[in-house]
């Protein structure tokens, strides 16, 4: 495959991106069970298949980004079901594999349509203790205990030849300045996305100003934003970002429904006049407040994000 650009090269250049939607969503729809604290990475060792054709629905799309299976794929999880770190990493690797797979098979039947990325996804300490407090950001690691957690996936993930990092739904300003050291120091082009406690404020309660501020400093984070976020509170995380960064802005929030971590169901959202009705009818009014990656979280589907390419201005 010949070389492409960096993300940041692109997104530096004006252009933006759709990028996928739920992963577990749509392996639901093919029989598997995720009611699993390894969620979506128990397929990596089930049905990694599966996960590759997730990945082609997407790119079919529209979607220019894929993100990995690896977002509760970490060695302490794995560890749960008697592997050693070095097979958990394995499978940390298939995932961007898997990936990759799909990305080499859009590419050679829609040339087109490139150039395509792979993201590989980091998700908090939260998403391992599997109790919804990635939504909360409740825990307290030291930062050496949150380096010594993240680094070996995020190794791996850079040496299976991920374009990018997804650190995302990151609930907790500790977390994301270990993730920010990390990825420094290992030369790994990045993007970073936090749940929320409100508009203005990320699940520990660290304002999105103090957020964007410790992000812009970091010339290998690629963009900054939200993701698994009811719709209605995308702009406005989207304007108080702005406020502290000049950085690209990345944006995809969950389907609009509201999830309820205790009994891990999901329900309606109260309608609100500031949501938007569907997630590809907020692209405009966050296209024009600088986010230049969009795609879905939880509850979307490949026909929500060929809406929403539908709706980007490249």
């Amino acid at each position: 495959m010949p070389a492409i650009p960096t993300l940041s090269a692109l997104l530096d250049a004006g252009e933006s991106l759709t990028s996928d939607g739920a992963l577990a969503t749509e392996l639901e729809v093919r029989g598997c069970n995720l009611d699993d604290p390894l969620w979506s990475a128990k397929v990596l060792l089930e049905q990694p298949g599966l996960i590759r054709d997730v990945h082609r629905d997407y790119f079919a799309a529209g979607a220019r980004i894929a993100t990995t299976a690896s977002y509760q794929a970490t060695p302490q999880g794995f560890a749960g079901r008697g592997m050693t770190e070095q097979e958990a990493l394995d499978l940390v690797a298939l995932s961007v594999r898997l990936a990759d797979e799909a990305r080499r098979d859009h590419l050679a039947h829609h040339p087109e349509a490139g150039p395509l990325f792979i993201a590989g996804s980091v998700g908090p300490y939260g998403a391992y203790l599997a109790d919804g407090s990635e939504y909360r950001g409740d825990y307290a690691l030291t930062p050496a205990e949150f380096r010594t957690f993240h680094r070996p996936r995020l190794e791996a993930l850079a040496e299976a030849g991920a374009d990018v990092l997804a650190c995302e739904t990151l609930p907790s300003f500790a977390e994301a300045q270990a993730l920010a050291e990390l990825t420094r120091d290992l030369g790994v082009e990045s993007w970073f996305s936090f749940s929320l406690r409100d508009a203005g404020h990320i699940s520990d309660g660290t304002p999105l100003a103090a957020v964007a501020e410790l992000l812009d400093a970091e010339p290998h984070v690629a963009a900054v934003g939200v993701n698994c976020v009811p719709l209605a509170l995308v702009a406005p995380a989207l304007t108080a970002l702005r406020g502290g960064t000049g950085k690209p802005l990345v944006a995809y929030p969950n389907s609009g429904e509201t999830y309820d971590a205790g009994t891990k169901t999901w329900d309606a959202a109260p309608a609100t006049a500031m949501a938007p009705a569907a997630l590809a009818d907020g692209v405009p009014a966050w296209q024009a407040l600088g986010a230049r990656i969009i795609g879905g979280c939880c509850r979307t589907t490949p026909a929500d994000i060929s809406a929403v390419a539908g709706h980007i201005q490249r």
